[in-house]
């Protein structure tokens, strides 16, 4: 796979899980608490990453060369929620000494949606560290831009029934039709090259 393909996956999952947390999952801690991307977010972003790419690794060896089906999609869900919670659990309260709680959250069903999108795209490690990246990524972009519509709908004139969370919402819906035309354009580019 070529450099240029390497960056299609980028891209794509970057766009990709702006995709599933527009539509999918919500945001439910970066539209019901004001907060700021800290050294916590960081952290949090880097423990997604890290998850993706060792559920993709538990999958794609362990798990399909034992089962085969429906079953695997079925244990994904439940493997990244334990493995994504106690890697922050362990890293919060052991490591860093404080509580997670008190930062942004993240839905739980994000690395199992990643890691469904690698298991279903990526044929090496390489390709599913590029995934994972963009994912991540794509999960910063979605905090940036929340918190700036945040920012200015407190610096301008909005309207009354606009004001938190309507508009978020509001302003997630429009970015995320634009994030599924991008993300199915680059998807068809990956596909044809």
């Amino acid at each position: 796979m070529g450099n240029i393909q390497y960056l299609l996956l980028f891209i794509y999952s970057g766009f990709t899980i702006n995709i599933v947390l527009h539509c999918g999952l919500g945001i439910s801690g970066m539209v019901e608490s004001k907060y700021t991307l800290n050294k916590a977010a960081f952290i949090k972003l880097s423990i997604i990453f890290s998850s993706i790419i060792l559920i993709w690794l538990f999958f794609s060896e362990i798990v399909f060369s034992l089962f085969s089906g429906i079953f695997v999609y079925v244990l994904l869900f439940p493997v990244s929620a334990v493995l994504y919670n106690g890697l922050e659990y362990f890293i919060f309260t052991y490591l860093y000494k404080k509580d997670s709680e008190a930062f942004v959250n993240f839905p739980d069903g994000i690395v199992a949606v990643s890691v469904f999108i690698c298991i279903n795209i990526a044929n090496n490690l390489p390709e599913a560290i590029m995934l994972a990246f963009g994912f991540t990524f794509g999960i910063f972009i979605v905090n940036l831009i929340v918190g700036e519509i945040r920012r200015k709908a407190e610096l301008e004139a909005v309207p009354v029934f606009l004001r938190g969370k309507p508009l978020v919402i509001i302003a997630m819906g429009m970015l995320s039709l634009v994030f599924t035309a991008a993300s199915l354009l680059f998807f068809r580019m990956i596909s044809a090259g």
